[in-house]
């Protein structure tokens, strides 16, 4: 008998492990729209220098889908506690490189690759961390409780948030010179010593007790990618577009955000920067009593409802953030947030049951990681584009930001009649003694 209740600390693992992870991609995120375009890619044209700033931003997500299959196969036969402790490690130490990386004007060409590779990196370790971090809260948990218990893991989102908006906070208040020389580095330095937390915190939670029944009845797969795909790939399709706007809408309101407003609404870095830290703090407030009510409404039907809901806030937002007001401008950007975390929050537990736990991490895995990196990725990059196309004009950045969460809308009404009336999604199991 464990003396320790597995299922909280499986929870607070995932809680913890995340918010680290996202930390350090976050400050990226946050780091390419301030400050990585004039230190690794100066141009005589800002915009140019942030487009390649964020280019290189989308490169880390180009490894996830790759990345999600390896650690997803290597999750479904070794289990997923070893996987955590690996990609935790990855972007610890990845991160700290890019504080360590001499600029474009000491090294040339050098100092952007060194950062790409660095980036590419990150992007492994996140495509590994989050089907591995959810899965070891979900399958700890009470069966009538996973959707509430996998929802700690989607926390690590606005908790690593929370955390690189305040670490830039500090170090943005250093006169510029000195925040553009070095102030910017102590953020990606200080996720060393937060690699050692997390380390230690996830080396005391169990494996998971689904997977290990599954590997004690020899019910493992041979192949669980290949046989993912094969067998449950309408899942993986409506999975990846589910989770859409959750993970595409963060890093528009969150990373393109400050580049619009700072660029072309004439806002100082520091009012945004204090707009999105209540808005996150919102977020992490909200998200949990999202998961608890969808228990009690019903996962698909509440998933349904939000998605509606996202794509119409985009409208109310651009509104009043365009008073200029920071007020306004903070319950404008906090609605949005509010309701596509809702969805965030809850998809994550909703499309895990979706897969068989053999194939489960590679299934999950797949989806997400490939939904993160053709819209993820891609979204800052993309609201660059059209804002600098359509100067002065924010209706087509909303009319983008609707088109993601219809995204969302078709993905879980998928999903949704999938569960309704399942299918055999498996073939004759491969298994391995």
């Amino acid at each position: 008998m464990h003396t320790t209740p597995q299922p909280r600390r499986a929870a607070a693992a995932a809680f913890i492990g995340t918010t680290i992870e996202f930390y350090d991609f976050y400050i990226y995120a946050t780091a390419a729209a301030l400050v990585l375009g004039q230190v690794f890619f100066p141009s005589s044209d800002p915009v140019m220098s942030t487009l390649a700033a964020f280019g290189s931003f989308a490169v880390g997500f180009i490894a996830r889908p790759m990345a999600g299959m390896v650690f997803g196969h290597l999750g479904d036969r070794l289990g997923r506690k070893k996987m955590l402790l690996v990609t935790m490690a990855l972007m610890g130490l990845a991160t700290a490189g890019i504080g360590l990386l001499p600029s474009y004007a000491s090294v040339g060409i050098w100092a952007p690759i060194g950062l790409i590779v660095l980036r590419l990196i990150q992007g492994i370790s996140v495509g590994g961390e989050w089907g591995g971090a959810v899965l070891m809260a979900s399958e700890h948990a009470p069966a009538k409780r996973k959707t509430f218990y996998a929802s700690f893991a989607q926390l690590g989102s606005p908790a690593g948030l929370l955390l690189a908006l305040i670490a830039f906070r500090l170090v943005t208040s250093l006169e510029p010179e000195d925040f553009l020389a070095w102030g910017w580095r102590l953020p990606f330095l200080a996720s060393g010593v937060l690699m050692m937390v997390g380390l230690m915190i996830r080396s005391g939670v169990h494996e998971s007790p689904e997977f290990a029944k599954a590997r004690d009845n020899n019910e493992t797969a041979k192949y669980p990618v290949k046989d993912v795909i094969r067998t449950c790939w309408r899942q993986i399709l409506f999975a990846a577009a589910a989770v859409t706007i959750g993970s595409a809408g963060f890093f528009f309101t969150n990373t393109f955000m400050i580049t619009y407003v700072t660029q072309y609404q004439g806002i100082a870095r520091s009012t945004i920067l204090d707009c999105l830290f209540l808005v996150t703090v919102i977020q992490l407030l909200s998200q949990p009593l999202s998961a608890l009510l969808a228990e009690r409404i019903g996962e698909g039907r509440f998933l349904k409802l939000v998605a509606l809901l996202c794509m119409v806030t985009p409208y109310p937002m651009f509104l009043l953030v365009g008073t200029q007001n920071i007020v306004l401008m903070t319950v404008g950007i906090a609605l949005a947030v509010v309701i596509l975390s809702a969805l965030y929050a809850v998809i994550a537990g909703y499309m895990t049951q979706a897969f068989p736990v053999h194939l489960r991490y590679s299934g999950i895995s797949i989806a997400y990681q490939l939904s993160c990196a053709l819209a993820g990725g891609t979204t800052p990059l993309i609201g660059t584009l059209l804002a600098s196309k359509f100067s002065g004009q924010w209706w087509p950045l909303a009319v983008f930001f609707t088109l993601l969460s219809a995204l969302s809308l078709i993905g879980v009404c998928g999903l949704a009649r999938l569960r309704a009336n399942p299918v055999v999604t498996h073939a004759a199991k491969e298994v391995y003694s």
